[in-house]
């Protein structure tokens, strides 16, 4: 898989990359990141890739040439890329987009500055807006760093027990139960006896309920989707 950001601070993701998951799968060549610098796509001498609002207002605006231009080179070889501008406006990425993105093969993350993009950009130049939340960071950059986070481990291959991936919180729908590991007691804190009985059934079971009880508790509206 391929993953293009698409920035005016490439210098923030440097090191980034090498550690973790995301430093797993480039080894093993499951996952190539391009960081493109979107002033490379600028034509002037002061390499502006940003301008006033039309209609007054304050902030900046990233215009589309650039973009376009980033966009479309992105785009000129292999099959054509999904394309996802990081906005607050954007659809909330969760974990079944990221199991779609995990899928494909070039994707591309477009990172939103100042006060914004240029509408035209996301009405003609990317196939959808993804917000990772509801709050506003000062850009997309840290939400791509999310988005290339969540979506590398999903990769084929990545993870060596791939069984672990598939236990995550809202793999199903529901959030993951608890873990524990040795000592079985430590300052009068007990390890539940069934998670120490061997009997795998029972073990089972008991994660199933763990799961749905703390997301009744925690995250009730996970439970209205399914």
């Amino acid at each position: 898989m391929r993953i293009s950001i698409v920035t005016i601070f490439p210098g923030l993701f440097e090191r980034v990359f090498d550690y973790g998951m995301i430093r797993q799968a480039r080894k093993r060549d499951l996952l190539q990141i391009d960081v493109v610098d979107l002033r490379d796509y600028a034509h002037d001498r002061h390499r502006t890739v940003d301008d006033r609002p039309f209609g007054g207002g304050d902030g900046m605006v990233l215009k589309p040439e650039p973009l376009h231009q980033a966009l479309s080179h992105l785009g000129s070889a292999g099959p054509p890329p999904r394309k996802a501008l990081l906005t607050p406006r954007g659809r909330t990425f969760d974990q079944s987009l990221a199991v779609e993105y995990s899928l494909l093969g070039h994707l591309v993350l477009v990172c939103g500055r100042y006060e914004g993009v240029d509408q035209r950009v996301a009405d003609h130049m990317v196939d959808e807006e993804v917000s990772i939340g509801d709050y506003v960071l000062s850009g997309g950059e840290f939400a791509a760093l999310t988005i290339v986070d969540a979506v590398s481990r999903l990769i084929p291959g990545v993870v060596s027990k791939s069984g672990s991936v598939l236990q995550d919180s809202f793999m199903d729908g529901l959030l993951d139960c608890p873990y524990y590991t040795r000592p079985a007691e430590y300052r009068g804190w007990k390890v539940p006896e069934v998670l120490l009985s061997g009997d795998h059934e029972a073990i089972e079971n008991w994660r199933k309920r763990e799961a749905l009880r703390l997301t009744r508790e925690r995250r009730p509206d996970l439970l209205k989707r399914k």
